[in-house]
């Protein structure tokens, strides 16, 4: 009996331990996230349901307003002037996707808002964003009740492809301008580059010392 209540209880110590342990890291991860959110404006897009069909249009849709916006905005537009294209914009790009949606046999309303929620942890090639409240820009397809998908839209770090998923350096280089640098390396998983010389190249490149004769 008494062998069962020491196994409990070490069992509840360990698993007392490990929630702590989790909940230590998401805070943490919640506390990055907080100083890193106001360089940041994510994009978010909800399916009007989870049916194969609501999450293939969905998709359609996210590609066609991420084109349009990136097409509109130019490669060097800033986080505010992101912002303001989105508000300044909104019933135009609403109106557009649902005459794309009409186009493809869907009678869907389609919704954008700027808005501030919560997102899990996400990773964008060798950028890890955590989890933690971050501005987006949220379009609501539908009912707006399927699976949802979410990117990053500043920086643009929105993959629409997962196969070429590959974070462009002129957005690393916005977001490393604009965080603390350690914040940076925090959320970067980029390899480190190592530099390997070989033995034999040192001594083929090296130059022979002055032979020194001596004095007759």
């Amino acid at each position: 009996m008494k062998h069962r209540r020491d196994l409990f209880l070490c069992i509840t110590c360990f698993l007392i331990a490990f929630l702590l342990t989790l909940s230590d890291g998401r805070q943490k991860d919640e506390a990055l996230a907080a100083r890193i959110a106001p360089e940041i404006l994510r994009f978010h897009v909800l399916a009007n349901s989870d049916s194969s069909e609501d999450q293939n249009l969905k998709l359609k849709v996210r590609t066609m307003l991420l084109n349009s916006i990136y097409e509109d905005l130019g490669e060097n537009a800033s986080l505010e002037e992101t912002k303001s294209y989105v508000l300044s914009h909104r019933n135009n790009l609403e109106k557009k996707a649902e005459h794309y949606m009409e186009k493809l046999g869907y009678n869907y309303p389609a919704h954008m808002e700027l808005t501030n929620c919560y997102f899990p942890t996400k990773t964008y090639g060798d950028m890890v964003f955590p989890c933690g409240n971050y501005e987006a820009v949220r379009v609501k397809i539908g009912e707006g009740k399927g699976r949802n998908w979410w990117c990053v839209l500043y920086p643009p770090l929105c993959f629409t492809d997962s196969s070429y998923a590959v974070v462009p350096d002129t957005s690393k280089a916005i977001l490393k301008s604009s965080i603390d640098e350690s914040d940076y390396k925090s959320i970067s998983r980029e390899s480190p580059k190592i530099h390997i010389r070989l033995k034999l190249a040192d001594l083929l490149l090296k130059k022979p010392e002055p032979t020194v004769q001596n004095p007759q």
